[in-house]
């Protein structure tokens, strides 16, 4: 992890006006402890929309390159640092909500580039493709975070949400940004996993006893 000094210069260079941390964890699951415990998290940041008032056909990557690498360490170091180390962490997603001001395609210009991506997936030790969610919204708009396994994606235990929802953000100008990660699977997971599922078609349906 960062140390202080540097996070904060990496706070102030990707202009981020505010960060919030959020931890769940279930204790009860139709009324049982489930037999992983484990714990949820995000890290968001409120950022200024660096393309408001740019063409449609601008081109996003500059302002990329500049921006989401701070943002990428400064989220996964919050996520690291509350849920007990990467080591700890098994699932992980990402998700961007722009403000009303902005294009969609500004929140995926900063999740959906090996800029924020690659950095997320490097830093949480992963080695999956990272599951998403981006919309565009007022403030204080919830958006639910998908998660999975961080390095077997077809581990279906670890298919899991969590609502991320910033009470002031995003402003019209601005976009949050938003890293999640889990410590575990969901309470008593038991659906099986794609890596062992039987073949199954339409055909094969068709064909198949009541």
């Amino acid at each position: 992890m960062t140390n202080s000094t540097t996070a904060g210069s990496a706070e102030g260079a990707a202009g981020i006006r505010k960060i919030v941390y959020y931890q769940e964890e279930i204790l009860l699951e139709n009324g049982t402890q489930p037999p992983v415990p484990a714990l949820r998290a995000t890290a968001a940041a409120v950022i200024p929309n660096p393309w408001i008032g740019t063409a449609p056909d601008k081109d996003l990557a500059e302002e990329s390159r500049t921006v989401a690498p701070p943002i990428a360490q400064i989220l996964t170091d919050r996520l690291i640092e509350g849920l007990g180390g990467a080591d700890r962490i098994e699932a992980f997603g990402k998700a961007a909500i722009v403000g009303t001001a902005g294009e969609i395609e500004h929140a995926g210009a900063l999740i959906h580039t090996p800029y924020f991506g690659n950095l997320v997936r490097e830093f949480l030790e992963g080695s999956s493709i990272i599951c998403f969610a981006d919309d565009r919204a007022e403030a204080g708009q919830p958006l639910v975070v998908p998660m999975w396994h961080k390095t077997e994606a077809a581990t279906r235990s670890h298919y899991q949400t969590i609502t991320a929802r910033i009470s002031d953000g995003p402003r019209p100008d601005e976009i949050v940004v938003v890293a999640a990660a889990s410590t575990g699977p969901r309470p008593h997971a038991r659906i099986g996993d794609r890596t062992t599922d039987p073949a199954v078609t339409s055909r094969i349906l068709e064909g198949a006893s009541a």
